[in-house]
């Protein structure tokens, strides 16, 4: 397939080689929901292939010291960095995203996320817990082969996000990208492969959930399931990993709370407010619920609509354009019928609520001000440019209204009392949680969801205790002080 001047390959990767199968999907960009191609489809049969693969490949990576693999892996780095343009272009067209924004900073995230992750690997283990009878050697192993899911949202940054610790640590991997936006990670292993890469090192399937998905977290040649996506698919792939009792890493969705308290910097709480609708609001850590001070309330929504009406929705691929289009026709009219059943119940639209002019998977950003706390608008993840409106008049009674979801991914808060930041940070229920700044990740820091957000943590030394079979050696501290014939457990 060719997107303006990329070829991309559609084809399956297995074992250094390209692979068609007998299936394929129809591959669409969200621009204009135009057909850009087909994609091969996965079945059963190919994921065997490519766990196989894995499997044999696993015995030398594995086995590889973690400054061998780095080297190889670094350069992966320096391929993805050296066809930004190309990389911005598919992903671009592929998934909606904005193209300058790609260019300007997914493409360098995803650089890192191998990079990073190649160094750490070069520091774990070693560690040496003392005791008075034994002393605790920590050693890490990799653990096999790791299966990769990942969503349609950011597919090159949050596959490489993944793929940078699971190769890293030792193990071998078959990739499953998105099948609303597979053709990044498809370039991707190409990528890898000229970085020198060792075939079935890095395996990609492509299909759709149901059946290549399913068929990947079946496997019993699996021994790490790393996912992000819905909670619902989340459940299907933990039971499924269930089966065989293998580790999972789940990310799932996201519900956050923007809280506003009356000493914040309102212009940067609108600004960042504003921000909350990027990539046309599908983004799993968005802060999608306003809870603002009651005192400072009007004058926040003020500066909110003034940031928001200043944004451009239109074409992706314009450098003018703040907001883009939705993944797909049944994405919009997701969208549309959260926005459609929250009027009827009488949520007050403050402003957008429609389809903007600019194509049929544009929908303007919105801003609701719901009926109730336990409305559907509110508990529910859109996952579109839909934000609500809720003001407070008590620190206390913020806390409540963040807390009272089933989620429990992130957090905003802008305040300029940072006694009021640490002790309403500590109280609000989330992984991550953002003061007077949002969207910053160090990759060094902690990664996880709480309730129904996420299994597992992940960032810095937190990937490899997953990707990793973290061992203790454990030594008798006399038992090489003894004399060669005293043999072990006898006194001197």
């Amino acid at each position: 397939m060719k997107i303006e001047t990329v070829y991309v390959p559609t084809d399956h990767y297995i074992d250094g080689k390209r692979v068609s199968g007998s299936a394929s999907f129809e591959v669409r960009t969200p621009i204009d929901n135009s057909v850009l191609g087909t994609c091969a489809g996965g079945n059963k049969d190919l994921i065997d292939r490519a766990v196989e693969a894995a499997r044999a490949a696993f015995h030398t990576w594995g086995k590889a010291s973690a400054v061998a693999r780095g080297v190889v892996l670094r350069r992966f780095a320096q391929r993805i960095r050296a066809n930004k343009a190309a990389l911005s272009i598919v992903e671009s067209t592929d998934n909606g995203g904005l193209r300058h924004a790609i260019a300007a900073h997914m493409i360098e995230r995803s650089a890192q996320n191998i990079e990073f992750f190649a160094a750490r690997a070069e520091h774990i283990g070693g560690e040496v817990v003392p005791g008075s009878t034994n002393t605790d050697i920590v050693t890490y192993e990799p653990a096999g082969v790791a299966a990769l899911i990942t969503p349609w949202n950011g597919p090159l940054m949050l596959s490489t996000w993944k793929l940078g610790p699971a190769l890293a640590a030792g193990n071998t991997v078959v990739l499953k990208p998105p099948e609303l936006a597979p053709l990044s990670c498809g370039l991707l292993a190409s990528l890898a492969e000229e970085a020198g890469v060792p075939p079935g090192v890095l395996n990609v399937v492509h299909g759709d959930g149901t059946v290549t998905g399913q068929a990947l977290a079946d496997h019993p040649g699996i021994s790490r399931i790393s996912f992000t996506g819905s909670p619902q698919t989340g459940r299907k792939v933990a039971t499924a990993a269930a089966a065989n009792l293998v580790p999972v890493s789940l990310e799932l969705g996201g519900k956050s709370p923007f809280v506003v308290f009356s000493s914040a910097d309102l212009d940067a709480a609108a600004a960042t407010a504003a921000r909350q609708y990027f990539n046309a609001g599908q983004v799993c850590l968005a802060g999608t619920r306003i809870l603002a001070e009651r005192s400072i309330a009007q004058s926040l929504l003020e500066k909110i609509r003034e940031k928001v009406g200043a944004m451009r929705i239109g074409d992706p691929r314009d450098e003018s354009t703040s907001i883009g289009p939705l993944i797909s026709a049944r994405q919009f009219e997701r969208v549309k019928g959260f926005v459609d059943r929250a009027r009827a119940q009488g949520a007050e639209v403050l402003f957008g609520g429609r389809q903007h002019s600019a194509g049929e998977l544009y929908f303007e950003p919105t801003l609701l001000a719901p009926v109730s706390q336990k409305s559907e608008i509110v508990q529910n993840e859109v996952f579109g440019p839909v934000l609500t409106w809720q003001t407070f008049d008590e620190e206390a009674e913020a806390i409540t209204l963040a807390n009272d979801t089933t989620f429990g991914l992130a957090a905003v808060i802008f305040t300029g009392d940072p006694a009021q930041a640490e002790r309403v940070g500590k109280a609000i229920v989330a992984g991550t949680v953002w003061v007077n700044s949002f969207f910053v990740r160090n990759l060094a820091a902690p990664f996880s969801g709480f309730r129904l957000s996420g299994v597992g943590v992940e960032g810095g030394n937190r990937s490899f205790d997953f990707y990793c079979n973290v061992k203790n050696l454990s030594i008798d501290n006399a038992s090489f002080q003894r004399g060669a014939s005293s043999g072990p457990g006898r006194p001197h």
